[in-house]
């Protein structure tokens, strides 16, 4: 018999889903939560109203531009296993985001659009899985539409991916010709209802193999024959599909579907499920921390301000990684040494929330706190642990921010240094002059950040060019040489939210030549 706790822990799947932007994300994150439950009616995620609680794209800036920028949490039920899914933004301005989502899942979902197979960005977040051995299932969408050869799609992804990959369903015709899919894992034919995806199901036809009468029956004889010869060219170059091999990272099984048509879609959920590990053991500097371990443990990868607009609250998104988490419960948080009493932790469906009792190993919980907690602290029951892997990174563009009223530069300096602790900007203030720079990874995150410190401080700004080329974090093992290099350097510092200093560099050259100089100082471009 399993201890209750190894019980929750084992029916746990935390899991992002990963695409280019327009490939089809959203829709799929809405038709997945419609499987669970979780919203009566697709469309939801998109609607206007009453229903718009429903949505995960629910900043302002999100709403306007169509594009995901925060990344939300869901969790919901499907065949007696709990899904935490979380959204990650699509637009790679906000790249940084899903950096630090990707370190609190344990799996992940890539979203090809089947016309356009691997795209930049893509690419881009697949390496950051690949650094954390992150397992990927491939879901090719908008098969309804016209496509790229499935086989093509394949190469694409092996070659580009460099791991194996091995087809869980394979599609019957693309576009006007798509007929379904036939699952290779179950041998069975799943056919494709052109309905506008409000129904669940699609019509499923157990086979017995291939050379079964029914597959003549249900389809065109041109696309049976192309469907066999598809199949036995399959089994003959790909390798069986291998979870071991799944789970470390080295191939991916691909499901093809159409979300908008909810095509395609239960099948993925299901080999989430059936193949996506559970919570898997979590790194510190010292030790792996396992999921079964008793005592309590977890990290914030993320920071939420104002998702409830009414009260100015700020979220710490909470990945538990051991233990059985009870409301009221005191943990100890490491990076202050102080103990936190967690009087009411949430747990989420997108914007709406609900006070949660428990929580296990894998599950992400919200604690609202006044900017106490920030992004890579960690909580447990005394234990003093550091979680690895949660990155900072330097930023590839700085503008100066001021304050349209010079009388509000003290109102504007709080409201920087809380977006700061929310991960939205590196904020710098220079030594010299007390100036703020602002630092993004993405020129996008400078509109963002302009019209939130407009809308949600009341502050109007505006962002001047600055000649600045790039920051790096400065360290030293000797404190005497880094205050020497403090001192002689005045005129190019700025020290970030966290009060460590940061050299601010004018071009490439000055950084080099100053790294070269300076052999006892170490320049960091993660922090």
């Amino acid at each position: 018999m399993m201890a209750p706790v190894e019980n929750f822990v084992s029916r746990r799947r935390t899991f992002a889903i990963i695409a280019h932007p327009d490939a089809g994300k959203t829709t799929l994150t809405e038709k997945l939560l419609l499987f669970g439950g979780a919203i009566q009616l697709a469309g939801m995620v998109k609607a206007r109203g009453d229903r718009r609680r429903a949505r995960s794209d629910w900043m302002k800036v999100e709403q306007e531009r169509g594009i995901s920028v925060a990344s939300s949490v869901m969790t919901f039920d499907f065949n007696d296993i709990t899904y935490n899914l979380l959204d990650t933004p699509g637009h790679e301005d906000f790249s940084e985001d899903t950096y630090r989502t990707l370190t609190a899942v344990d799996s992940a979902i890539m979203v090809l659009d089947a016309a356009k197979g691997i795209e930049s960005q893509t690419l881009k977040l697949f390496e950051v899985c690949r650094l954390r051995n992150i397992p990927i299932i491939t879901f090719v969408n908008k098969m309804d539409r016209e496509s790229l050869d499935p086989f093509e799609l394949m190469d694409e992804v092996e070659d580009k991916l460099q791991m194996e990959v091995t087809p869980a369903s394979w599609p019957i015709g693309m576009g006007r010709d798509f007929k379904g899919c036939y699952d290779l894992l179950k041998d069975e034919l799943v056919l494709f209802d052109r309905s506008k995806g409000e129904a669940l199901s699609a019509t499923t036809i157990t086979c017995s193999g291939l050379d079964d009468q029914l597959i003549d029956e249900k389809l065109p004889p041109d696309q049976a024959a192309k469907l066999r010869e598809d199949i036995e060219m399959i089994r003959a170059i790909c390798p069986p599909f291998d979870v071991e091999s799944y789970l470390g990272g080295h191939m991916t099984p691909v499901f093809f579907g159409s979300a908008v048509n909810n095509f395609g879609v239960r099948e993925l959920l299901q080999g989430i499920g059936q193949f996506a590990p559970s919570p898997r053991p979590q790194k510190t500097v010292d030790r792996l921390v396992d999921p079964h371990e008793e005592k309590v443990t977890g990290f914030v990868f993320k920071i939420q301000a104002n998702m409830d607009p009414k009260h100015r609250d700020r979220i710490a998104f909470t990945r538990i990684c051991s233990g059985d988490f009870k409301r009221g419960m005191k943990l100890f948080h490491t990076r202050t040494e102080k103990q936190m009493v967690i009087h009411s932790p949430l747990m989420f469906f997108a914007q709406d929330r609900e006070m949660v009792e428990d929580a296990y190993a894998g599950d992400i919980i919200g604690i609202p706190n006044h900017g106490n907690l920030r992004i890579g602290d960690v909580l447990t029951e005394g234990e003093k642990l550091k979680f690895t892997g949660i990155p900072s990174f330097a930023p590839e563009y700085l503008q100066r921010i001021v304050s349209d009223d010079p009388l509000k530069a003290k109102h504007l300096g709080n409201a920087l240094q809380q977006l700061a602790e929310e991960g939205v900007a590196r904020v710098f203030k220079t030594l010299l002059d007390n100036a703020w720079i602002v630092g993004v990874v993405g020129m996008l995150q400078f509109d963002v950040l302009a019209d939130r410190i407009r809308t949600e401080y009341n502050l109007p700004v505006k962002l001047e060019p600055t000649s600045l080329y790039t920051a790096r974090w400065v360290f030293s093992d000797d404190a005497t040489k880094l205050k020497l290099f403090l001192d002689n350097n005045r005129g190019a510092m700025a020290i970030d939210h966290d009060g460590d200093p940061v050299f601010m560099a004018r071009n490439a050259w000055h950084l080099n030549d100053t790294m070269d100089k300076n052999p006892a100082i170490k320049f960091t471009a993660t922090k």
